[in-house]
């Protein structure tokens, strides 16, 4: 063991090869290594000054973190200077360049779909898209205002207003979901500063939360212990391999047989206006995250500025909460439709396509669906290219079809009425 040590020592200093098995025997948090190419880099230093974060990147230490470089980063030239100084080394020639149990057919194939579909200009955005897209969030936004400015606080425009103001908030999520993907402008900057302006100033909330936590669910959907969206602080148990963990270990913090009945009373209604308010706002305090916090109080002070001269102070909250009481119902239905029905595990080291397909499912198409959903109802194509315009994704759906056809990996597509009611099963 102290023999190999060693031999790495030399090795890495003088950029030598090595073995899959030496890659993954760096895997701690302190010691991280992974493979992007056959090129071997020592991440361990650079993983807390990662863009998207730490643990997106450390889930693939010991890996080869190849297809989810090239899914995240539409710039891959831009981002070799910082990979730079981290290379310490190659593969050996005896080496595959896949690990573990991907498979590199598939992955070659799936490569070359990538390219195929770039030639295409499939990664270009239409500008027009997107400012449509934001001129009817601003223009649900000031309609709301003015009607209740100019009509009263009355319960039925009060209601009409929540409605229009929660359609506003939910259609801003999803704005900043793409410019968060960066599937907008070419130039990355661009699409940062542009997400922290509509996640924060339309929103209230804080792109880099955003960012550490959403890049991870992308990097392993459905995965223990390393995609957030399923950690459910023992509220639920998913999948069939957790009921059966909880049930050895005799964990019963709640009544998990009954969990199809209280979900209803517990995540669309609290998730957001409870659960991530609280969330965001703990991040960016213990995280001294002072840019996105003052974007966020942007957000407050135009709120209240407005809606309190209507409603006074405790009325304007109140409005407010329904208003996230409303936008949560819309989001927890649209995003869990396309993964909590599908595959739930512990790390499997999967290909990219593979993995992505088990853990995600489409929703039939048509200009209602696109718009309530935000277009994640092509969660397939959004999970296989997440820099992907998503006006472009009904263009891939057909390749992706496929390339999965090709290999016997299972391409589900429902109903938005079989997507809900396979949530509550």
């Amino acid at each position: 063991m102290s023999g190999q040590t060693d031999r790495e020592t030399v090795s890495e200093k003088t950029g030598g090869v090595y073995t899959w098995e030496q890659v993954q025997s760096h895997t701690s948090k302190n010691d991280q290594w992974l493979v992007i190419d056959r090129k071997v880099y020592n991440i361990t230093k650079w993983a807390k000054r990662h863009p998207g974060g730490f643990r997106v990147i450390s889930h693939y230490a010991g890996e080869d973190a190849s297809e989810p470089f090239s899914a995240f980063h539409p710039d891959p030239k831009f981002v070799q200077k910082f990979l730079k100084p981290l290379l310490i080394g190659e593969l050996a020639e005896t080496e595959p360049s896949q690990d573990r149990s991907k498979n590199a057919t598939i992955m070659q194939d799936f490569k070359a779909l990538r390219a195929q579909v770039k030639k295409q200009g499939l990664f270009d955005a239409r500008p027009s898209f997107f400012l449509l897209h934001l001129g009817h969030i601003l223009l649900l936004e000031v309609l709301a205002y003015l009607i209740l400015l100019q009509w009263g606080t009355g319960w039925t425009l009060t209601l009409l207003c929540s409605v229009m103001l929660a359609t506003a908030q939910a259609q801003a999520g999803w704005l900043q979901h793409d410019f968060g993907h960066l599937s907008v402008f070419k130039k990355s900057k661009w699409n940062h500063i542009v997400h922290k302006f509509v996640i924060g100033h339309l929103k209230g909330a804080s792109a880099n939360w955003w960012n550490h936590r959403h890049f991870q669910h992308h990097a392993k959907p459905n995965t223990f212990m390393k995609d957030p969206d399923i950690y459910m602080l023992d509220i639920f148990v998913l999948g069939k391999t957790q009921p059966v963990e909880y049930g050895m270990k005799k964990i019963k913090t709640m009544p998990y047989n009954h969990q199809h009945k209280y979900f209803f009373f517990v995540a669309p209604p609290l998730l957001i206006p409870v659960f991530y308010n609280f969330n965001i706002m703990k991040t960016m305090i213990s995280r001294r995250d002072w840019v996105d916090l003052s974007w966020a109080m942007t957000f407050y002070l135009r709120y209240f500025y407005c809606y309190v001269p209507l409603y006074g102070v405790f009325g304007s909250i109140a409005f407010y909460l329904f208003i996230r009481f409303l936008e949560s119902h819309w989001f927890v239905w649209m995003t869990q439709m396309s993964h909590l029905p599908m595959e739930i595990d512990h790390e499997k080291q999967q290909d990219w396509l593979t993995m992505q397909l088990q853990t995600t499912c489409n929703v039939e198409q048509s200009f209602f669906n696109d718009w309530l959903s935000g277009h994640l109802n092509f969660q397939i194509e959004h999970h296989l290219f997440p820099t992907m315009p998503r006006h472009n994704y009904y263009l891939a759906a057909p390749q992706v079809q496929q390339l999965c056809e090709k290999h016997g990996i299972p391409y589900q597509m429902k109903t938005m009425w079989q997507g809900l009611v396979d949530v509550v099963k």
